[in-house]
């Protein structure tokens, strides 16, 4: 008797992404409490704090953010295993962490934490955390939250790009019998070398596949479905792309690379996608 066919390895693929962007701000912004997180934040560094932007009461908690859309990404109950919250820029909730705040809007009580300190590269980094928990055998459903406030309460010792609006990007990602998410970060690069990186990267792709690049990202010409990020959101630009494009991308079956670099840090990230047999 022939001997049945072995089913394909199971691995985490994204299979919800939403996305969405908010004005007005959050009445944590106003607790005092806030003034002495960011006093406390700063003080090792000799920056100074806005308390302009502290008086006024400005910027939005990422869990009032998330909330709501966490409540239609997961309207089917499913229990989630994990939820990792990454961000760039500070919360304005001081005091208790945000991620755990999320996880009481996720059906199952995930395992709950958040990334961050690694600038824009930590959005693929929380996405290659999640693939390791499933690969224990502890994770069948990940939950990752992407979140940017526009409100930096100090002055940093350098100019950086704040976000135009405030906004959130929620990944649901479900084990799946032959997709694939893979993650691959290179560190210590400059212009010239990231560039040669994503050149690479994409030539390395098989014909069809589409190309999803952060904003200010550039390939050589000649590539089917390049698609870059708009500015104004430097955190989540190119995950709330990602939001409207991948449905699209995943019904033709396309596979999707993902690229972000983060020129303050010098690391480079590729997010690369299949969908399932």
């Amino acid at each position: 008797m022939a001997a049945a066919p072995a089913s394909p390895p199971t691995a985490l693929g994204i299979t919800r992404i939403l996305a969405r962007s908010f004005d007005g701000r959050s009445e944590t912004s106003l607790d005092p409490d806030l003034r002495v997180f960011v006093t406390d934040l700063v003080r090792p560094y000799g920056l100074p704090v806005r308390e302009d932007l502290l008086a006024e009461g400005v910027g939005h908690s990422y869990a009032e953010l998330a909330e709501g859309l966490l409540a239609e990404a997961l309207a089917d109950g499913v229990p989630v295993d994990l939820l990792i919250l990454a961000f760039d820029s500070p919360d304005v909730r001081p005091g208790a962490p945000s991620s755990l705040a999320m996880s009481r809007s996720c059906p199952g009580s995930p395992l709950a934490f958040a990334l961050c300190d690694q600038g824009s590269a930590v959005a693929f980094s929380a996405l290659r955390v999640a693939a390791e928990y499933q690969r224990t055998g502890a994770c069948r459903r990940a939950v990752v939250v992407l979140a940017e406030q526009t409100a930096l309460h100090y002055r940093p010792a350098a100019p950086v790009e704040l976000p135009e609006r405030h906004s959130v990007v929620v990944l649901v990602l479900d084990e799946t019998a032959g997709a694939e998410l893979t993650i691959r970060q290179v560190s210590s690069l400059d212009d010239e070398l990231a560039s040669k990186e994503i050149d690479g990267e994409v030539r390395s792709l098989e014909s069809g596949a589409a190309v999803l690049l952060d904003s200010g990202l550039a390939v050589e010409q000649g590539r089917e479905a390049v698609v870059t990020a708009a500015p104004g959101r430097p955190f989540t630009g190119l995950w709330a792309e990602l939001a409207e494009r991948l449905p699209d991308w995943q019904a033709q079956r396309r596979p999707v690379l993902a690229v972000g670099l983060d020129r303050r840090l010098g690391v480079l990230s590729a997010l690369s996608l299949r969908v399932g047999p």
